[in-house]
């Protein structure tokens, strides 16, 4: 499919031409891009090192961390780069990795959303049954099909983009590839294939989004019957899940369901997307949750002994 296009680079217009901005936004994203590989990567460091840490709620936290720093180095590292360059050339091949990458990480993150979900409901409203529900056999499963799941939608994403004929235009109003931007590139009638991406991603970001909400008010609901200890710290934890919900799924709904049309805040949701969510996930897991916070602790102080004992 390829074959017909006769265009073989993009070129990235990037979020900024001001070259004082583009400095700001290059030492902003830099902090920000570095903060989320340290927190991410501290967070599966502490849940793979810790045996606290063992149940199944933090088993899929690690994936997420996982889902999480991949899908910012899918990114931001070309967006860093991309601002103090003056040609932001990404060819044909890397633009279409960069499509199935953003898409399978940012799936995998949707899905892992969904099975922490389903551990919080087993864990609360099935307690007795937890243990048997959700054994270690039955999370590795859920995690290959989120993988399988994951795999499946983005090998879509590229079929579609594979699909679209390049007569020579190749000036992306994006700072980075992704199937919208590459559409109004495309030398074609794109209505029917931007009805299959909204009605693909758009479809899994808000269908997503919708049933955690109303499993969260479930699992809310249900707290009533518990002593008021067991309630605080399972308030606790759906809390932060639920903040981490609406901040990865209400700029995913936005940038997926809106129309064509590109408006500066459309680069700015974007953003936020792929790099600000994925920055603050780490912050909000391991500051509202006193195990994790406990957990890092011992781990910290196993290293500065084990270090001065050499």
């Amino acid at each position: 499919m390829q074959q017909n296009n006769s265009v073989t680079e993009f070129i990235l217009l990037g979020l900024t031409q001001d070259p004082m901005t583009q400095k700001m936004v290059f030492v902003i994203f830099f902090i920000f891009y570095v903060g989320t590989m340290v927190g991410n990567l501290l967070m599966i460091v502490t849940i793979k090192s810790s045996r606290t840490l063992g149940s199944p709620m933090y088993f899929f936290l690690f994936y997420l961390s996982f889902a999480d720093s991949c899908f910012s180095t899918s990114t931001a590292p070309r967006l860093i780069v991309d601002v103090l360059s003056e040609k932001r050339i990404i060819t044909f091949n890397e633009c279409m990795t960069q499509v199935f990458a953003l898409h399978f990480f940012g799936c995998m993150e949707v899905f892992v959303l969904i099975l922490t979900a389903v551990d919080r409901y087993v864990a609360i409203c099935k307690p007795l049954h937890y243990p048997t529900i959700m054994s270690q056999q039955v999370c590795t499963i859920l995690i290959l099909l989120a993988w399988v799941g994951s795999f499946i939608h983005s090998i879509a994403q590229i079929i579609l983009a594979l699909r679209l004929p390049f007569c020579g235009h190749n000036l992306i109003d994006h700072y980075c590839c992704d199937l919208q931007p590459l559409l109004k590139l495309a030398c074609m009638d794109t209505y029917v294939i931007n009805l299959l991406f909204v009605s693909n991603s758009g479809a899994i970001c808000s269908s997503s989004f919708v049933i955690l909400m109303i499993s969260y008010i479930v699992i809310l609901h249900s707290l009533r019957n518990h002593s008021a200890e067991g309630r605080k710290k399972a308030l606790s934890t759906c809390t932060s899940h639920i903040i981490v919900v609406i901040l990865c799924f209400v700029p995913c709904i936005f940038i997926y369901t809106a129309s064509p049309t590109t408006f500066p805040i459309d680069k700015m949701v974007s953003v936020f997307y792929t790099i600000g969510t994925h920055f603050l996930n780490p912050l909000i897991y391991s500051l509202r949750n006193a195990e994790v916070k406990n957990a890092m602790r011992k781990l910290w102080h196993n290293k500065i002994i084990s270090e001065s004992k050499r």
